[in-house]
């Protein structure tokens, strides 16, 4: 192959800015709703994300037409965009399908553990222990996902942990909700250690048993707080 040819062959297609910037202004605003620093209910003023990033209102609509889809935003014609309130429904539904997809990872993860997981694993106990110290309950989540897409990754089937992503927004807002509840994440945090046991013995079933009592446990927890109504929308019917 000549230079030419491995020139010719080697060009990328341009890169889309306007596309970028709505993937960028996607990503930070949903990060923004899922952890409930944009409260439900709260206005989003088009204009003032097009100031914020610099950009025309294409990519905003375009960032806010995603985030409808996934039920984030509600966008009212001639009257306003908001921030959605919680659909119970929409997060009892990620909770079914992500509990049916852990369990599924967790059987498999416990088949090909290696004391490297283990250790790496228990890593992260030891950091959700330590946040729990310091009272830095807003980063706890953060933690708390590495270490289920930790095990999705154990189980070699890594994109599990991404299609949980995909359903359990609204259930990311619950355990928001949910984090301040006196004692629930010091519960959830020795539910994890004992998942990292199981997964030490090489015993699937214990594993898939300890999976179900942390994530049936947590949201019993985080169904509590849809009895208070507030941030979640009415039930329909």
């Amino acid at each position: 192959m000549d230079v030419g040819t491995r020139a010719a062959g080697s060009k990328r297609p341009p890169v889309d800015k306007a596309t970028l910037k709505a993937e960028q202004i996607y990503e930070t605003l949903r990060h923004a709703i899922v952890r409930l620093r944009m409260v439900p209910g709260s206005v989003i003023s088009e204009k003032q994300l097009c100031l914020q990033y610099g950009v025309s209102r294409t990519p905003v609509r375009e960032a806010l037409k995603r985030l409808a889809d996934e039920d984030l935003v509600d966008v009212f014609p001639h009257s306003g965009t908001y921030v959605s309130r919680i659909s119970f429904e929409v997060a009892e539904e990620g909770y079914v399908i992500r509990r049916a997809l852990e369990i599924e990872s967790i059987r498999r993860a416990a088949a090909h553990a290696g004391s490297e997981d283990i250790r790496r694993l228990d890593a992260l106990v030891g950091d959700m222990r330590d946040i729990l110290r310091r009272g830095a309950l807003d980063e706890y989540i953060e933690v708390d996902d590495v270490f289920h897409a930790e095990i999705a990754t154990i189980s070699r089937y890594p994109r599990i942990w991404k299609f949980i992503n995909l359903v359990k927004a609204h259930l990311d807002r619950m355990r928001q909700l949910s984090a301040p509840v006196p004692g629930h994440l010091a519960e959830v945090t020795e539910q994890h250690a004992a998942i990292v046991r199981a997964l030490d013995r090489r015993n699937p079933d214990q594993a898939e048993l300890a999976m179900k009592i942390h994530l049936e446990a947590s949201f019993a927890v985080m169904s509590a707080m849809y009895e208070e109504g507030r941030y979640f929308k009415r039930r329909e019917g």
